[in-house]
């Protein structure tokens, strides 16, 4: 058996470990897959250390790939599965991923990534949930195949693996997360003892039901999910969030913990009263929300009809957890993030790196206690510059209040946060100053009522070009041939001059600030 899943299954061989629209994996049958897994991939070539691109939905197959990693000694890059063949192909090659596994619903993406150059590292491609006989892309594997007719023999040499996230860059290209998590090589019971650190932490007790109900590509529905799972939790997913089948699914299943973003509550908050009053969730133990901010009338409106079960947490892929909040405490102080978790510590600096007295806003910094840190994989400017003396930053800006509870009033970084996915607008600027049409763009966050915040581009055109509509719509397709859906701007403004500083520095804040000003909010 594998390590981590035999000690899962006594007394519950035949339970269901794993729910999704397709059906059930129990788990024995979770083991026993973890099993050909781990000797699948290894016969095919992959050894510790080496790397895997994952696009997959939520779906079971997302969790044994991760099992399977955790015992195989691989990094595993969980790939969004909203990008198109030219992110793909960036990613591959940037982690120097040797194989992709990916879902049959993302396959066509797939194949024109394969046909890039920068993919020549990857040899091995796989998908995932593709019916028996049906055709197969020409130098494409079938993952249920490769299962069948792999050993269900214990694997040998079990070493820990886990996940290399990627971020959007603040250099134009998304950046891989090295971190604790990203660790190969150690026994795999490393793992295990995360697991159970992180989930003590967050009050889940082993067993239970998880929900997880946003993309598991995501590093903290990714933590909220896996790590239950391998503390014995049975794990209901579902690949697209709908609002009243969040509902039902928590009843039904008896769900006993969730992760949750803003607009997601939202959502649910707008059904009708009749589908609300039908919620009964008294098996909810705690609801986790995060990943951006929250306005104070939706965590209001939350708490009154989900009650005190609603916790908040404030962190980031680089740092893991660094603040928490519950329904109580945050009604005594309402818009905090809470205060700082076990094992971390929390100051906020000015730009002298002084610090900043309570109430005075200053960049957020953490660091662990128990010596664990980041990287941005191959980017060590970008880690350098994310790092002093010891201490780590997301790039937020925030304040502490007298009992050092933390506050969130800015971000020093220029980030776009839509529906809880960080999108970084120097990616975007890129792909603008690529068309013809485009002398300078600036991308920027502009109010979302409903998603938080949206992308907008202020663009100044190049001479012999009209703004017109015609050509707005260009640019679009362009942005949408190059960059996901969601990272494409919703707005497009043509402007005259981009207002910079006499130093030729972009001031953003000048194109931002009539968008917010009714908004009663920064961010």
């Amino acid at each position: 058996m594998a390590e981590l899943t035999e000690k899962l299954i006594d007394g519950r061989a035949g339970e269901a470990a794993l729910i999704d629209e397709f059906g059930e994996t129990t788990w024995s049958e979770l083991d026993d897959h973890t099993n050909r897994a781990v000797n699948a991939l290894r016969a095919l070539g992959l050894g510790t250390h080496d790397t895997i691109a994952l696009m997959c939905g939520n779906r079971r197959e997302f969790f044994e790939v991760f099992t399977a990693a955790a015992h195989g000694g691989w990094v595993v890059v969980p790939v969004n599965w909203h990008w198109v063949a030219d992110e793909l192909a960036y990613v591959i090659q940037n982690s120097g991923s040797r194989a992709v596994l990916v879902d049959e619903r993302f396959v066509e993406v797939a194949v024109a990534a394969r046909q890039d150059e920068r993919s020549g590292s990857c040899d091995r491609w796989i998908v995932i949930g593709s019916a028996a006989g049906a055709a197969l892309p020409e130098g494409f594997l079938r993952w249920e195949e490769l299962l069948d007719d792999a050993s269900s023999d214990t694997p040998a040499e079990q070493f820990m693996g886990g996940p290399m996230f990627y971020t959007s860059g603040t250099t134009g290209f998304p950046k891989g997360v090295r971190s604790t998590l990203s660790t190969t090589g150690v026994p795999s019971a490393v793992m295990e003892l995360i697991a159970h650190s992180f989930t003590d932490m967050l009050g889940l007790p082993p067993g239970g039901t998880t929900l997880l109900s946003g993309p598991a590509y995501h590093s903290a529905q990714w933590v909220f999910s896996v790590f239950p799972l391998l503390r014995g939790s049975t794990v209901v997913m579902r690949h697209r969030f709908d609002a009243p089948e969040v509902l039902e699914l928590i009843d039904r299943h008896g769900v006993t913990n969730v992760h949750l973003v803003p607009t997601q509550m939202i959502r649910m908050l707008q059904l009708p009263d009749d589908v609300r009053a039908g919620f009964d969730g008294a098996s909810l133990e705690v609801a986790f929300h995060g990943a951006a901010p929250c306005p104070e009338g939706v965590k209001r409106d939350m708490l009154d009809w989900w009650g005190p079960v609603l916790s908040e947490y404030y962190g980031g892929t680089e740092g893991g957890f660094l603040t928490m909040i519950d329904g109580t405490e945050w009604l005594d102080h309402p818009g905090s993030l809470g205060r700082v978790v076990p094992n971390i510590e929390l100051s906020v600096l000015d730009d002298d790196g002084n610090e900043c007295d309570p109430g005075t806003p200053g960049q957020i910094w953490f660091r662990s206690q128990l010596g664990t840190d980041f990287e941005y994989h191959g980017d060590s400017e970008k880690t350098a510059a994310a790092h002093r003396a010891g201490w780590g930053t997301l790039g937020d800006v925030g304040y502490l209040d007298d009992d050092g509870y933390l506050y969130l009033s800015d971000r020093k970084i220029d980030m776009v946060i839509s529906g809880g996915v960080n999108i970084y607008p120097a990616e975007i600027e890129q792909v603008l100053h690529t068309h013809d049409a485009v002398a300078d763009a600036a991308v920027f966050g502009v109010p979302d009522e409903e998603m938080g915040e949206s992308v907008a581009a202020a663009i100044e055109l190049a001479p012999g070009y009209d703004g017109s509509d015609e050509l707005r719509g260009e640019i679009l397709r362009f942005c949408s041939d190059h960059l996901a859906r969601y990272k494409c701007p919703r707005l497009i403004e043509f402007v005259p001059e981009l207002p910079r500083t006499g130093t030729g520095k972009l001031l953003k804040r000048e194109l931002r600030a009539p968008h917010w000003e009714s908004a009663n909010r920064t961010i």
